[in-house]
C-alpha cells in the first residue's frame, strides 16, 4: 500500500465580491484549503454541511425542539440546548428521562 498523499487541482468559480476578496488574500491557495478543511470538519450534525434539511431530518429537528430550546451559556457564551421542562432546575425531568438527556452532563453551564 502507497503512504504517499495523492493530490489533484480542483477548480470554481469565484465572482463578484468573492473574486474580490480573494484576490486581496497573500496566499490564496492555503487560505482556501484551511476554508475547506474547517469547513469540512464543523459540519453540521443533522444535515451534514448541505445548508437544509430532509424531510426525514426535518421532522426528527421538529420532534427534537418540542422537547428543547437554544440559550446561552452565561459562562462561556456559547449556544446549548436545554430541555423546555427545565426552566431553571438543575435536576433531569419527566421529558429527558423519556429521551435519556441527562442535564448534569453539561459541565460547562452548572
Amino acid at each position: 500500500m502507497s503512504t504517499e498523499k495523492k493530490s489533484a487541482v480542483i477548480t470554481f468559480k469565484a465572482e463578484g465580491e468573492m473574486l474580490e476578496a480573494l484576490n486581496n488574500v497573500p496566499n490564496r491557495s492555503e487560505f482556501i484549503r484551511a476554508a475547506l478543511l474547517n469547513a469540512l470538519s464543523e459540519t453540521c450534525p443533522l444535515c451534514g454541511g448541505a445548508g437544509f434539511l430532509n424531510a426525514k431530518q426535518r421532522q426528527h429537528w421538529e420532534d427534537f425542539t418540542r422537547l428543547h430550546t437554544v440559550r446561552h451559556c452565561r459562562k462561556c457564551d456559547a449556544l446549548t440546548f436545554e430541555c423546555r421542562d427545565h426552566a431553571g432546575s438543575r435536576g433531569e425531568n419527566n421529558k429527558c428521562r423519556e429521551h435519556k438527556h441527562h442535564k448534569d452532563k453539561e459541565e460547562c453551564c452548572q
